[in-house]
């Protein structure tokens, strides 16, 4: 491998992918003073930054694959409003990530990636509030806090070793308990009674909107913008010469890989095998409704968040193993409004289709909950960005700022080791 880009020295910089992490690093790259091109084959903010649940949490440490879970994926399969959904021809496809997905999932293995992501998820909110200012629109992001909600005392337990893994990480979180959650979040079901609150996350009112209005400032300030599909690299003695697109050759000294799910044949590319699968996410908009929560709610037992965003209820989650190529499932759309009608009973039993719009995005996800951060094996030019799950709204700022340590020849701030592509 050759030596990284010298301390200090400025290059042209190709950013693949502008969703979250990449429009975030591409911002902070711009700051050291690099040329910045951002590679999109879409539009900014279109994939799986457009329908997310807005959240930036700090207290999600906490992996998918748990000490338990495998025990409760048949439940989940036969329940119609279930959490999880896989078309079974995806599977063979999918089997060689799940075995990993198990395998990741002991007590000191959930242990250390919770420690792992503590310093990436470290208050996101402040994080992404220097590039927010700077763009002039620091409303689209608030600090309300975050409620994860239970039907009952033994959905709480359940998650038990969730909150250990928090409270090891230092994440405060409140317990309120019926009369005193239902004052506290008025809207919710009074089915609900206990609630878990973390004062100190945000959220954005429109996750699509903060994306492109930071990558409008971006463009304002020098930014350059190629809509391209990427498809390689351009490497010779170890070096970067350039990207390889359908729009023809970028030339760049320097490249970082942040286009979600769409990134494993690039990581392949340069040597890299990774198991990077998608999650198909979904989510269902209520504009203009009856009721509206002050801040995300998480529905512990059902596994969704909604979220109040400026264009009405949006309620977000669950997760579908189908690939890339399958055409959405909308009944899991339909489930989630079944179920957000559950936890908000003030919601009208029927809404007019004109009032109600659906979304289905693919989730980059590591069978680990870990992202991809660091240099590319076959070339330290290069540098990786993905793989964030359901946490790169919220990581996507400390992502930048450590792709842009790594770009500029200096330690990161957080340690990037558990991140390494070649950690399986």
């Amino acid at each position: 491998m050759t030596s990284p880009l010298k301390p200090g020295s400025a290059r042209t910089v190709a950013v693949i992918g502008g969703g979250a992490v990449g429009v975030a690093t591409a911002s902070f790259l711009l700051r050291e003073g690099h040329d910045v091109v951002l590679v999109e084959r879409g539009g900014l903010g279109e994939g799986a930054s457009f329908g997310n649940a807005g959240v930036l949490a700090p207290s999600s440490v906490v992996p998918m694959s748990m000490p338990g879970t495998l025990r409760k994926v048949p439940g989940y399969l036969v329940d119609p409003l279930g959490p999880l959904s896989i078309r079974w021809r995806y599977l063979p496809a999918l089997a060689p990530w799940l075995a990993r997905f198990v395998k990741s999932g002991t007590r000191e293995r959930v242990q250390a990636q919770a420690r792992a992501l503590k310093p990436l998820l470290d208050d996101s909110f402040s994080a992404w509030l220097p590039l927010v200012r700077h763009a002039g629109n620091e409303a689209l992001i608030r600090r309300e806090g975050f409620l994860a909600v239970y039907r009952s005392e033994a959905d709480f337990a359940g998650d038990a070793l969730g909150y250990q893994l928090r409270r090891a990480n230092d994440i405060p979180y409140e317990v309120l308990r019926g009369p005193e959650l239902w004052a506290f979040e008025p809207a919710i079901s009074r089915d609900y009674t206990i609630g878990a609150l973390f004062r100190q996350c945000g959220h954005t009112i429109n996750p699509n909107r903060l994306v492109r209005t930071v990558a409008d400032a971006f463009q304002r300030d020098g930014g350059r913008l190629i809509q391209a599909r990427a498809l390689g690299f351009a490497v010779e003695g170890g070096r970067l010469r350039g990207i390889e697109t359908d729009a023809g050759l970028i030339p760049a000294q320097a490249a970082v890989v942040a286009c979600g799910a769409h990134s494993r044949p690039l990581a392949a590319g340069l040597g890299d095998e990774v198991p990077l699968d998608t999650e198909r996410g979904y989510h269902v908009l209520i504009a203009d409704p009856e009721a509206l929560p002050a801040r995300p709610i998480l529905d512990a037992s059902a596994k969704f968040v909604s979220t109040p965003m400026e264009t009405g209820l949006r309620m977000a989650g669950t997760v579908e193993f189908a690939g890339l190529e399958a055409p959405p499932d909308w009944k899991r759309a339909a489930h989630l409004l079944t179920l957000g009608r559950r936890l908000f009973p003030g919601l009208a039993p029927h809404h007019p289709e004109a009032r109600v719009s659906r979304w289905m995005g693919f989730r980059p996800s590591m069978p680990d909950s870990l992202p991809v951060i660091g240099r590319a094996s076959a070339c330290a030019d290069v540098v990786y960005a993905f793989g964030h799950g359901h946490v790169g709204l919220a990581s996507a700022a400390r992502t930048g700022m450590a792709v842009a340590d790594l770009i500029a020849g200096r330690p990161p701030a957080l340690d990037l080791a558990p991140f390494a592509a070649t950690r399986f």
